[in-house]
């Protein structure tokens, strides 16, 4: 499946900004689900410097400077990525048991397995707290497979929490999601990995798109989409699985990738440093389209 991506972010300041840097993961991975090809950036104003570089987890970062004074920054970006067939589902078929998988992270004894093992440790957004542990318990039973039970967790996950954009921020700590249970994709994937590395699993945060299609009979409304976010847990041999609990299944031909990191911290899509600019009003604008 082959989709045309057109992400569109635009700040309006109250006050001139004098000089910002920037940097942006918003360039689609390519790896064994999906492979890039090709990727633009317009940015308004025009950049004095414009460049990439890979960060430490493999995700494409760009970084732009615009030194000249603007009240508007708008930076959009058009990319083209081909899905590929490749149905995560095949992975049950090696599951083993949730406890060995844990035992093994913990003894780390190949450069997979200590990379895999950064993911078992509590990050910015997600700390490791007694009520994830007791949470996630409730699905992983003693010798259950590690999939199956990630995939019980999914779902619970999707069931038992409400998604309510209205209800959260960057700043809502985990545990008011946790009381509260409400929350958007972020929140549901930051859930499900401090679930999973409480009790000594890796797990890791994915950013992208997920294509939405319009009810029957109508057309789809350009910006209608927005970004998604998910997670993986890791399987020594097999790699690392993902699952969506937004929507509770796991990810496929719909699903694009953008970026992975420990939280959303690592894979922020922009952020920078600027001088000025006192409030701002953030409009972001998603299409997803098959090509």
């Amino acid at each position: 499946m082959k989709f045309r991506i057109k992400h569109i972010t635009r700040y309006e300041y109250a006050e001139p900004v004098s000089l910002c840097q920037n940097l942006a993961r918003l360039t689609p991975l390519t790896n064994e689900h999906q492979t890039r090809q090709s990727c633009s950036f317009t940015i308004s104003p025009a950049p004095s410097y414009l460049g990439e570089h890979k960060d430490y987890y493999g995700n494409l970062v760009t970084r732009f400077d615009i030194p000249e004074q603007h009240k508007v920054l708008e930076v959009s970006v058009t990319s083209e990525v081909l899905v590929l067939e490749k149905p995560q589902s095949l992975l049950f078929s090696f599951d083993v048991a949730w406890e060995q998988v844990r035992d093994e992270i913990a003894r780390g004894l190949t450069a997979d397995m200590l990379f895999a093992k950064e993911f078992t440790y509590a990050s910015k957004f997600i700390e490791l707290l007694p009520s994830l542990k007791e949470y996630a318990l409730l699905s992983f039973k003693p010798n259950r497979p590690l999939l199956d039970a990630t995939r019980h967790l999914m779902h619970r996950i999707f069931t038992e929490f409400q998604y309510d954009p209205a209800f959260t921020t960057l700043s809502t700590p985990l545990q008011t999601v946790i009381e509260h249970k409400r929350g958007v994709c972020q929140d549901f994937a930051h859930l499900a990995i401090g679930c999973l590395r409480s009790i000594g699993l890796a797990a890791r945060y994915v950013s992208g798109y997920i294509e939405t299609l319009p009810p029957e009979g109508q057309e789809k409304l350009e910006g209608a989409d927005a970004s998604h976010a998910w997670f993986a847990v890791y399987l020594p041999g097999s790699g690392w699985m993902e699952f969506d609990p937004t929507n509770d299944i796991v990810p496929g031909s719909q699903h694009i990738r953008l970026a992975m990191g420990r939280d959303y911290f690592d894979v922020t899509p922009l952020k920078g440093v600027l001088f000025g600019g006192g409030s701002n009003v953030l409009t972001v604008s998603v299409d997803v389209a098959r090509v």
